[in-house]
């Protein structure tokens, strides 16, 4: 594939460093020619001086025939005119990196659709949902990224007495955003119809949003886990994302920074969460807030070595769990001889998002339901994929048991009808029965 870099930064040098290996074509931009010499003399790469957001930088490096375009800057808007500029110059796939959750939450305005984007990259929302999966109970299992992280899937054991054991599953009070897909009945597991009858023992999988599985426990007469206590140092981007991600999903966020305006602001802006200031390291803060009831502690200052430090210090005052949020790597090997149990990198989190949209016309394994019985797969629908747009999906020629479980469209995530009609964009998640895969990739994407 002939690739095209916009920024030498960090996460366009590791793009560029896990790329180019691969056989593939990778071209550089940046305007600082310093970090352009040291990206040559480390990767086997092109490199070109230049304003990756004027048309005849783009042109000059080739973007017309080039396979994909990635802006990887550190400014949203440089990547979104970029990415856009290469789009109508012609390049197949684009992909920019943005940070603020305006733009790739689509408030107001889907930025991706307007700009011609076809892919919007946010690492700290990534890394944000990584570590909330990472910490919840036991039980829940995430579906890679599905719809920017809101899609799950979940086994749940049916309860003795619960209103799932006395009538069909097509007469059971399910969420609207929730679908059960497979059973599991001692040494046996099914994928279940509308006709099923479940009974106490039994555990199911479930699909759906995280507030919809959340509505299942009662359901399926399982117990509500409890509330975690989880405190959280730093109120960055990262530390945004991460309070919003938290909110809603049985989490009690405690947030510390240090900047009494910022922190103001923060408490205003985030009303589920306790906002407290206070010197972390050269104070007895942790001490009075009793960090070593808390299930979790999560640094994510913007400085590395002040993170170690604070996550150290909160795990040999007792806390559960210790949490470092990183933006370099070079670290990372010597944490866990000092006591942090979980590492998460947000630039890492952006290379291995732009490697799994690599391929224009994939379709991605995203589980296995029961040992077999069926698979989960995600695509998303391009121009390339006109057959099926606009067409209702009882039409489709789907594989014998195969079901389009749920499409995300926008920001909105909804269970199909049979006469719903796919969408150019749409990203779809398919169950269907184990060996379908050649087949129902024909169906979806027709090769």
């Amino acid at each position: 594939m002939n690739i095209i870099i916009c920024g030498a930064g960090e996460v366009g040098r590791h793009s560029a460093e896990v790329l180019a290996p691969d056989g593939h074509n990778v071209t550089l931009i940046d305007r600082d020619p310093a970090k352009l010499a040291e990206c040559e003399s480390l990767i086997d790469i092109g490199a070109m001086e230049g304003d990756a957001t004027r048309a005849e930088v783009l042109r000059r490096a080739g973007v017309a025939e080039a396979d994909l375009f990635i802006a990887a800057t550190s400014i949203d808007e440089i990547n979104l005119l970029s990415a856009s500029i290469a789009s109508a110059l012609g390049c197949d796939q684009t992909i920019a990196r943005v940070h603020h959750a305006s733009y790739f939450e689509s408030q107001g305005l889907d930025y991706g659709k307007h700009f011609g984007i076809d892919h919007l990259v946010c690492p700290e929302h990534t890394t944000a949902v990584a570590v909330a999966t990472t910490l919840r109970s036991p039980g829940a299992q995430e579906v890679e990224n599905f719809a920017r992280g809101s899609i799950e899937l979940q086994r749940l054991p049916v309860g003795e007495g619960s209103k799932a054991t006395r009538a069909k599953l097509s007469e059971l009070p399910l969420p609207s955003c929730s679908l059960v897909v497979a059973v599991e009945r001692g040494e046996e597991a099914f994928r279940p119809n509308a006709d099923t009858e479940l009974i106490a023992g039994d555990v199911v999988t479930a699909i759906g949003d995280e507030s919809s599985l959340v509505k299942l426990f009662k359901v399926f007469g399982v117990e509500t886990p409890r509330r975690l206590k989880v405190m959280l140092v730093g109120g960055t981007n990262q530390g945004v994302w991460l309070c919003r991600e938290l909110r809603a999903k049985q989490f009690q966020v405690r947030l510390f920074e240090s900047d009494p305006a910022r922190a103001a602001a923060l408490s205003e802006r985030l009303p589920w969460v306790t906002v407290l200031t206070g010197d972390i390291i050269a104070s007895e803060v942790l001490l009075d807030e009793r960090v070593d009831q808390a299930d979790a502690f999560i640094a994510c200052t913007e400085d590395d070595e002040t993170n170690i430090l604070i996550a150290a210090r909160a795990k040999t005052m007792g806390v559960k769990s210790a949490v470092c949020v990183l933006q370099r790597s070079v670290y990372t090997h010597l944490l866990s001889h000092i006591g942090i149990d979980l590492v998460f990198s947000p630039r890492a989190t952006a290379v291995g998002e732009i490697l799994r949209r690599l391929e224009t016309h994939s379709m991605r394994h995203l589980a296995t339901l029961a040992d077999g019985v069926a698979e989960v797969y995600e695509t998303r629908l391009n121009k390339a994929d006109a057959a099926v747009i606009g067409v209702p999906l009882s039409r489709l020629n789907l594989p014998e048991q195969a079901l389009v479980a749920l499409v995300q469209r926008g920001a909105k995530t909804f269970i199909p009808a049979a006469a719903e009609q796919l969408a150019l964009g749409d990203t779809v998640v398919v169950v269907a029965p184990s060996r379908a895969r050649k087949p129902l990739r024909k169906a979806l994407l027709g090769h």
